[in-house]
């Protein structure tokens, strides 16, 4: 049996999106949670989770379904004063508003994940998605996190490629995930464990390496799909913005510079970290993230090591 997850993808509870002006009535998705999960299923998934922005409001309807678990992706501020997202997988829920509490405290933040052995991804590391970069991030990226996303169905080719580099050279644990905000890119990307039967399998088999990650890369076509999509379920809850209908004109135009950005960004840093023209310095000494095996753990591996 293989387990495949989408490990990052988006509901309507993931808030406002963070384009200028437009983020003052626009939201980031406005895919149904139930819908999600269904669509999901049709697409090969069988083990499910949700990765909203900063909340779990939408997991809630699907906590119901014995094969779903909580996560989410948390809007962090760095101690350079930039700003990341990390996937944080299988928690509970009374742990949610610790991961708040935490999440502009970086040194705090991932101290609680690793005391908890929670499993954290630092996620699309080549993207300008959430802004700049710091060189000393990347000292960050490389000490405490065990987990990068290598595979984003939103990302150019060529950045989930230098993701799948810095997690090779960084002997770092790849996951991937569809990062979808519509409907007709949820499960574009995902992670699957071969072998594995059930959510502890999976995230054992994550852990010792097993991990495979399959799907699409971004594109032009892609992203302006999505955003008219999303543009559309706008003006059905607003009836006003229907009013700015003509600028939906130049949405094409925005999203191909979008990509030509996202293009740079990603050549820029590729050559600073993986071709060491600079080399991030060690901020603060490592705080382990080795994670403790357990039964359920070790079963997986007997069983993996016996082709069962």
């Amino acid at each position: 049996m293989v387990v495949k997850c989408d490990m990052h993808v988006h509901s309507y509870y993931s808030g406002q999106c963070t384009t200028p002006f437009v983020k003052k009535f626009c939201r980031e998705s406005y895919s149904d949670p139930d819908q999600v999960y269904s669509t999901l299923r049709q697409r090969g998934m069988n083990l499910f989770t949700l990765t909203d922005h900063d909340c779990i409001e939408g997991s809630e309807r699907l906590r119901r379904h014995p094969d779903f678990f909580l996560s989410e992706e948390l809007t962090c501020r760095m101690p350079s004063g930039t700003e990341v997202h990390i996937g944080v997988y299988d928690f509970h829920e009374r742990q949610h508003e610790q991961l708040l509490r935490r999440r502009n405290d970086i040194l705090s933040l991932v101290m609680y994940l690793t005391e908890r052995k929670l499993f954290f991804s630092i996620n699309h590391v080549f993207s300008s998605l959430t802004g700049r970069r710091e060189l000393e991030d990347f000292s960050w990226f490389e000490e405490y996190f065990p987990v990068i996303e290598i595979h984003n169905s939103h990302m150019l080719e060529s950045a989930n490629g230098s993701a799948s580099e810095l997690a090779r050279k960084w002997n770092k644990i790849g996951i991937g995930g569809s990062d979808a905000h519509a409907m007709p890119s949820v499960g574009a990307a995902y992670t699957e464990v071969p072998g594995a039967r059930n959510k502890d399998d999976f995230f054992a088999g994550l852990r010792q390496g097993m991990g495979r990650v399959a799907g699409d890369s971004g594109s032009f076509t892609r992203l302006t799909r999505d955003v008219l999509i999303i543009t559309a379920a706008l003006m059905r809850e607003k009836a006003w913005t229907r009013l700015l209908a003509p600028i939906g004109l130049l949405i094409p135009l925005a999203t191909a510079l979008n990509y030509f950005e996202e293009a740079g960004f990603n050549r820029r840093w590729a050559a600073k970290i993986l071709d060491h023209t600079e080399r991030p310095k060690r901020v603060r000494p490592a705080t382990p993230y080795s994670y403790p095996i357990h039964p359920g753990q070790l079963a997986f591996s007997q069983r993996a090591a016996s082709g069962d």
